[in-house]
């Protein structure tokens, strides 16, 4: 998710997380963890979404008109301002596990109480588990240790454990070659939900992988043409893709975790010292 940037304004840092004012768009922020560009807002312009897998995302919960939406994993809370400023009206969650990433956002990044906005320091599976059944309209994973999708968010019983709040799912991947994290997501997703899609970058570092709910009326050929005409156009993978993209590739489970850890760190593992953090 890296950007080809000016010489930035470092205006904070905190071990590995640094923000930067955007030398190209004064009132931006950019929020950095190590090497990677995690998250970024404009101060000036609530609706504005410098990346494109979140402009993906907007377009996806648009077309579902989820109002009530929880994000696990927050930064900046780039999505969650954006859709709580065009509908202050609705209600958009957000939980995010690292207090450092939250101080600096509302130190440096205008974080703020708003209408239809609510953060709170807190583990996105803990939360989703004590949630009312349907009580969100969809749920957005977007949590990373370092560039990495924690393991224990995407398994079978955590995915299931989100089918059963909400009838919307969508999940970021970074940076997944050769689509080992992808075909995780998608299995896991398939456990849980009818319906199983992608949308992506031909040579792009994010796929949103999404699953949703029987009852759940998408139009994908007009999602498609919406995520095509992105400044960073998406292609969708319909669900008979997925499935062929998914086959032989079981879906993780809580249980197989260790197990994982052991045999495959560099796909879908991270030092557990580190907290997850997000690329909003």
């Amino acid at each position: 998710m890296s950007r080809a940037r000016a010489v930035p304004r470092i205006l904070a840092r905190r071990g590995d997380l640094v923000v930067e004012r955007d030398p190209r768009r004064p009132s931006g922020r950019l929020l950095r963890c190590g090497d990677m560009d995690a998250s970024y807002v404009d101060l000036a312009d609530p609706g504005h979404l410098e990346f494109d897998y979140l402009r993906w995302m907007r377009k996806v919960l648009g077309a579902a008109r989820a109002r009530r939406v929880l994000h696990v994993g927050g930064g900046a809370c780039a999505l969650a301002r954006t859709l709580a400023a065009a509908d202050p009206g609705g209600r958009q969650e957000v939980c995010e596990i690292d207090p450092h990433v939250l101080a600096l956002a509302r130190e440096h990044c205008g974080l703020r109480r708003a209408p239809g906005l609510h953060v709170r320091q807190a583990d996105g599976r803990a939360f989703i588990a004590v949630q009312p059944d349907a009580s969100w309209d969809a749920v957005v994973i977007d949590a990373f240790v370092g560039a990495v999708l924690p393991p224990r968010l995407i398994t079978a019983q955590a995915l299931l454990d989100v089918a059963r709040v909400a009838r919307l799912a969508l999940v970021n991947v970074v940076d997944d070659r050769p689509a080992h994290v992808v075909r995780a997501v998608a299995g896991g997703l398939a456990a849980a939900y009818p319906r199983v899609w992608g949308l992506g970058a031909r040579a792009g570092n994010n796929t949103v992988v999404v699953g949703c709910a029987a009852d759940l009326d998408l139009d994908l050929d007009r999602i498609a043409a919406d995520a095509a005409a992105d400044p960073s156009p998406a292609r969708l993978t319909a669900p008979a893709a997925m499935t062929r993209l998914m086959s032989g590739s079981p879906a993780l489970r809580d249980e197989g975790l260790t197990a994982l850890a052991a045999s495959a760190p560099r796909t879908l593992t991270a030092p557990a010292a580190s907290a997850p953090r997000t690329t909003t």
